[in-house]
């Protein structure tokens, strides 16, 4: 865990946790268009994941990215 208290996850355990499904892949950034500028395979932006939230089962893991 880093000092600000958030876990850093190897790009690789995050790719295999979003293929696998256990994972969400989620933009960091609250602005759209940069969200689509970083955009990674896989990955939705905070609206999206605020449109999902209802859906989205309470064993699946977030992941967030930024640059």
């Amino acid at each position: 865990m880093g000092g600000d208290g958030v876990k850093r996850v190897p790009a690789e355990e995050a790719r295999r946790k979003v293929q696998k499904g256990a994972a969400l892949l989620v933009c960091a950034y609250e602005d759209e268009t940069k969200c689509r500028e970083m955009a990674l395979e896989g990955g939705i932006t905070p609206a999206e994941l605020e449109r999902r939230m209802t859906l989205f089962p309470a064993d699946k893991g977030l992941i967030f990215y930024c640059a």
